[in-house]
């Protein structure tokens, strides 16, 4: 008969803190934990750890394990154009920790591209007291409250409105969109040497939003490299009711917000009775230059009748996109 084998545990090896770990070692290890854990639970651990999050090889090491072509791309840029230090202040964590933690290519930039989180707007001349509009879930005075968030609005007529879609938006977050109204026409008359003069202000539905990029998670060495493209697009459409004008323009601004480069839509407007639904415009920036830093996104719009309410152009999905090119 053959010997019974013994049941008695051999002693484990003790834990090796992870302290103890070589400089080298602890970041291969930490570059596996993911990167809100990263900057959340491992940064305040000790000052060995927190300098290996603050900087940028522990990052590097993320991004070389995205072996997907645009990962290839952007790790081979990252390589070829890091980041510089700056300023602590306005950026805690180094830049390509923003860059991990923000995951912008791809991403859309907008904020409430749809209407669909709520916020108050001051000096909204929306209506008070009238009827409202079918299907409006933002109007009056409770349209102060609701849709606005993160958006600079200026207000003709009417003022804007958050509705739901009249048909089926693909890909859009929520199914709402923002309503514009009538233009104001204000007519001012004076005496001067017995001659009367008239003076025509015209005020669109305005609304605009400030995208910072570099905030967002796009360094500024990666903006300026050439290797990146901007797409920005737009869903509007029309009641069929009431014919509307619409305006887009993107502008590409620098760090003091002057203009850089510029896109601009202008469609002929809708009649009224000719159709219903929405339609896309779109544009990518490609070769912009050095020093981009905001995507100023504007909207313009309003009927073509001047009616009481909100008859005029829909806009929503409205969206930035930063991409590599990778060719």
């Amino acid at each position: 008969m053959g010997a019974r084998l013994s049941r008695r545990r051999l002693p484990a090896d003790p834990p090796i803190a992870l302290d103890a770990l070589p400089p080298e070692l602890l970041v291969e290890v930490l570059s596996h934990v993911p990167p809100r854990a990263l900057v959340t639970r491992c940064r305040p651990v000790c000052r060995a750890w927190r300098d290996v999050v603050d900087g940028p090889t522990v990052w590097l090491l993320q991004l070389a394990r995205d072996r997907s072509a645009e990962g290839r791309a952007l790790y081979a840029v990252a390589q070829r154009c890091p980041p510089n230090s700056e300023d602590e202040e306005e950026f805690p964590l180094c830049a390509l920790a923003r860059y991990c933690l923000r995951a912008p290519l791809g991403r859309n930039l907008i904020f409430n591209s749809c209407g669909e989180r709520g916020c108050r707007v001051h000096g909204l001349a929306a209506g008070a007291g009238k009827k409202r509009p079918k299907g409006c879930v933002a109007w009056g005075p409770q349209a102060r409250w609701k849709g606005f968030r993160g958006w600079e609005v200026e207000h003709g007529g009417n003022g804007w409105a958050v509705e739901k879609n009249l048909i089926l938006v693909p890909g859009a977050p929520s199914q709402t969109c923002f309503v514009t109204s009538f233009d104001n026409l204000i007519v001012l008359s004076f005496t001067f040497r017995s001659l009367i003069h008239l003076e025509c202000d015209v005020r669109w539905c305005f609304k605009r939003q400030l995208v910072d990029l570099v905030m967002e998670g796009v360094w500024q060495e990666l903006l300026d490299s050439s290797q990146i493209e901007i797409c920005v697009a737009d869903w509007w459409g029309a009641r069929e009711n009431c014919g509307c004008i619409y305006r887009l323009r993107v502008r590409l601004l620098d760090m003091y917000e002057n203009e850089v480069v510029k896109f601009s839509a202008s469609p002929n407007p809708v009649l009224q009775w000719t159709e219903r639904g929405c339609r896309q415009v779109s544009h990518v920036f490609t070769n912009f230059g050095k020093g981009i830093r905001y995507v100023s996104f504007e909207q313009y719009g309003r009927d073509t009748r001047s009616w009481v309410g909100h008859y005029g152009a829909l806009v929503t999905h409205s969206s930035v996109r930063v991409r590599i090119r990778l060719s």
